[in-house]
């Protein structure tokens, strides 16, 4: 049972695995996410929910960088949108770039919270979205000076967003206890 203080604050390590460009496991992590990405966008268009209203390509990149640290994240960011746009031709082509590039900054701050505080909480998956929706949003705001645009997630995709902080928090701690259990660790 997971508990209200151990949610916020924490008291476990948290293992940021952190893995290498010369891994062969940051490029299968990847391709894995960006699938798992365009699998769920894939999804919630066929039930009717947009891809924009719960951001799922965001989702993945967060569980990606986080676990596995910002390579994984970071290489998730470019292929999934890549690889949506080449086929289906969503993200549009004007907001292609910026997709990218959200997804980025949130694989260098999820990444960079994970190793800075070894812990996993709600708290620090919520610094890490909206640290990626600030810098995300002035981004676009000067490369587009089209406000709409640049406070796109926060209107449409709030669900996706509150999905990304208590989602993100739970398969992480899963993740976690899973691999606690396996490697024998879990003092809980």
């Amino acid at each position: 049972m997971i508990k209200a203080q151990n949610i916020f604050f924490p008291s476990q390590q948290f293992v940021c695995l952190n893995f290498s460009l010369a891994e062969y496991r940051t490029y299968l992590l990847s391709l894995l996410f960006a699938i798992s990405g365009l699998a769920t966008l894939y999804i919630f268009h066929h039930i009717n929910l947009a891809g924009q209203i719960f951001l799922p390509i965001y989702f993945f990149i967060l569980i990606g960088a986080y676990k596995f640290g910002w390579r994984v994240g970071i290489i998730t960011a470019i292929l999934a949108p890549l690889l949506s746009f080449s086929l289906s031709g969503m993200p549009a082509l004007l907001i292609l770039p910026f997709v990218i590039i959200k997804g980025c900054l949130l694989a260098a701050i999820a990444g960079f919270t994970a190793n800075k505080l070894g812990r996993l909480s709600v708290l620090s998956i919520l610094s890490a979205v909206i640290g990626y929706q600030l810098l995300g949003l002035v981004i676009t705001y000067l490369f587009t000076h089209n406000i709409n645009l640049a406070l796109m997630d926060l209107r449409i995709g709030y669900p996706g967003l509150l999905l990304q902080v208590i989602g993100g928090y739970v398969l992480l701690a899963f993740i976690e206890k899973y691999e606690r259990k396996k490697m024998g660790t879990d003092f809980e």
